[in-house]
């Protein structure tokens, strides 16, 4: 797609889910500590690759970078408004997709059915439905692979609890 200062910009998605590095456990172990929450586990759901490709001082150029994209398992308690949470998202979807194809492009779909949207911060332990930030589209089958071991992720003494390596994949 075009970039809004020229030249191409291109995004690859990456899908776990995966063991969480050294340094993102580390991260997740600081951000539950103070919230005054331990740290369950650590999962590596996604990283975003994104490269340009332009002219800069009339020159050819390159660049790019990478956005992982984490979840901290921490011993957050099951909310009791878990049913409100499910029905503001099922109101919003819509329009939040709608919001989001504004700025990143189309939402993605597969032969015309539309990803899953996929909470980061899952309802359940507290994740807010609408927050821009806290939703990434994803195909049903990641969705899937995600629902089926957060959790494991919450659980004590999991494999989420494991260092994974630095970077996962090979691209």
């Amino acid at each position: 797609m075009p970039s809004p200062a020229g030249g191409q910009v291109r995004t690859t998605f990456y899908y776990g889910p995966w063991q969480c590095s050294a340094a993102f456990m580390a991260r997740c172990e600081s951000k539950c500590a103070a919230q005054g929450h331990a740290l369950m586990g650590c999962m590596w759901l996604a990283d975003i690759k994104g490269d340009w490709q332009g002219r800069f001082m009339l020159m050819p150029a390159e660049a790019g970078g990478r956005l992982a994209v984490t979840h901290c398992c921490c011993d957050y308690p099951k909310v009791p408004d878990l049913q409100w949470r499910r029905n503001t998202w099922d109101k919003a979807r819509r329009g939040f997709r709608r919001e989001w194809s504004s700025e990143f492009g189309e939402w993605p779909s597969t032969s015309g059915d539309l990803w899953t949207g996929h909470h980061v911060f899952d309802l359940a332990h507290g994740g807010a439905p609408t927050a821009r930030d806290n939703v990434l589209p994803v195909p049903d089958s990641v969705h899937k692979a995600y629902n089926a071991e957060y959790p494991a992720c919450y659980a004590p003494g999991g494999r989420w609890l494991t260092p994974g390596p630095e970077r996962p994949y090979a691209d």
